[in-house]
């Protein structure tokens, strides 16, 4: 009691905004964050840790990064080669961006969107991350108690960076597995209609295309629908293209850009893009978010916004070498892709061997894993207490279908780039043996109380699996035992 009493008087000489719990930290996302970080899977140093698949990094092409960061050393101001332009790098602080940057990015968005678009390098604005690049705009478009509609299942991170800071509401518009959780313009009318029964001001639809969690893109007919809704209503459309370079099938990516080029009747004042190079190029630590607003106004306040989070005058040197070589840039995007696809392919196909489906996907660094004939029943709790094992047991940071809004239990995201081979083939062999265990299928309760009496025997059984795996020839996991069974 005396504990608890003297946090709240700690908490009562800080704001109200920062004491709050709106940063979400609360969420399985982020508890599946914890557990991986309490206890890290290693190849040798920790073969029995939890494996850290809820993570959505690019870390599949870094070979190729490496490769032209050691073959241009001029790029980077702390080398020898790149030096001599070091002070005039270091004093640099106009929060428009080094000209040569924004030029850069500009050209690095066309070609991620196969050049039948064209980006005006003065419309981009730089936020510390996507993160930073949504409340921008949040903190533009809207004022604190009025919402934006989000199609679900939706990154779980959105609640954070559209909500905390700026008192904005996010309105969800439900969307479902019948139809492989297409948004259409009933659900759109229908969340737009609940929301007004509700006084709540809709000041704009935000969309994630690619999707995540899904993987899954928008085609040209419903970006038509979407567009030519917000435009009926009068609010914004905010699109959140962070994943546009990760397509790795068709059909090919279509950006927001594009369909507004084509409708005359479009208000382009009401079109943002958020942008980013976290995922695409795989450099979140660079925290280079973007803002591309058709917006005149948006654009003049939101880069006054931006002195609150600038990326670095070094990192724009060094990205407006890289993206301007365009060579480079052609061979990246083209293997990036290639790999994603390939790893992807794998990791769902030895799902399926063992009995589990995915959502059909052909972008993003993730997929959409149908969990629900292993629940219990057909409820949240039944879903969080399936995750519970999975990160706990079986040692795997999946994250729950709940944690993203999801309309039905039993989904799970997989994060399938951020490892490295060996590491995705022990995850895969890991989740074919619990799924393989008798009663596997059919009985969860049977699993857990298992699970909870057998303890040691469980841990030794994942420690045999990972030590027999290390010392076996690389192999498909196609070839498992546990897969063929």
């Amino acid at each position: 009691m005396v504990s608890i009493s003297k946090n709240n008087q700690k908490q009562q000489l800080l704001s109200k905004i920062a004491t709050n719990d709106g940063h979400g930290e609360n969420s399985p996302y982020f508890d599946g964050w914890k557990a991986y970080a309490n206890n890290p899977f290693h190849l040798t140093d920790n073969p029995t840790g939890v494996i850290q698949m809820g993570l959505a990094e690019n870390q599949l092409c870094f070979d190729l990064i490496q490769e032209w960061v050691v073959n241009n050393p001029k790029a980077s101001i702390c080398t020898v080669e790149g030096a001599e332009n070091f002070q005039d790098i270091a004093i640099f602080q106009d929060y428009h961006g080094l000209p040569e940057f924004r030029q850069a990015v500009a050209r690095f968005m066309e070609k991620v969107r196969g050049d039948r678009v064209t980006f005006d390098p003065n419309r981009i604005v730089m936020s510390g991350g996507a993160t930073g690049a949504h409340e921008m705009l949040a903190f533009c478009l809207a004022d604190p108690g009025d919402a934006f509609l989000v199609p679900t299942p939706y990154y779980p991170g959105f609640d954070r960076d559209l909500r905390w800071r700026t008192g904005v509401q996010l309105f969800p518009v439900v969307c479902e597995s019948c139809n492989d959780f297409k948004v259409t313009t009933k659900a759109l009318e229908e969340a737009y209609e609940k929301a007004q029964q509700s006084n709540i001001k809709i000041k704009g639809l935000l969309i994630n295309n690619p999707s995540n969690p899904l993987g899954t893109l928008l085609d040209k007919d419903t970006l038509r629908d979407i567009v030519t809704f917000i435009n009926s209503k009068n609010i914004h459309l905010v699109c959140d293209e962070i994943y546009a370079a990760t397509v790795f099938d068709q059909p090919r990516f279509i950006s927001v850009s594009e369909i507004v080029e084509d409708m005359i009747e479009c208000n382009k004042d009401l079109i943002h893009i958020v942008y980013s190079l976290s995922k695409d190029l795989g450099f979140p630590g660079f925290r280079v978010g973007i803002v591309y607003s058709y917006n005149d106004t948006v654009v003049n306040i939101a880069r006054k916004m931006s002195s609150f989070g600038l990326v670095s005058a070094q990192t724009q040197h060094l990205l407006a070498s890289m993206l301007s070589d365009e060579v480079f840039i052609d061979k990246f995007i083209a293997e990036s892709s290639e790999r994603l696809g390939e790893r992807q392919g794998m990791f769902t196909k030895g799902l399926a061997e063992v009995g589990i489906s995915t959502l059909k996907s052909n972008a993003g660094l993730f997929f959409w894993m149908d969990l629900r004939r292993l629940l219990k029943e057909a409820t949240f709790d039944s879903e969080l207490e399936l995750w519970r094992i999975i990160i706990n047991e079986v040692k795997l940071n999946v994250s729950p279908g709940c944690s993203f809004h999801c309309s039905e239990p039993g989904w799970f995201r997989v994060c399938f780039a951020n490892m490295d081979d060996e590491t995705m083939r022990i995850a895969l062999k890991r989740i074919s043996y619990f799924v393989l265990q008798p009663k596997g299928l059919n009985n969860i309760a049977a699993i857990k109380k298992q699970c909870s009496r057998r303890k040691l025997q469980i841990s030794l059984s994942f420690r045999r699996l990972d030590h027999e795996f290390m010392n076996s020839p690389a192999h498909s996991p196609m070839n498992s035992p546990l897969v063929r069974t």
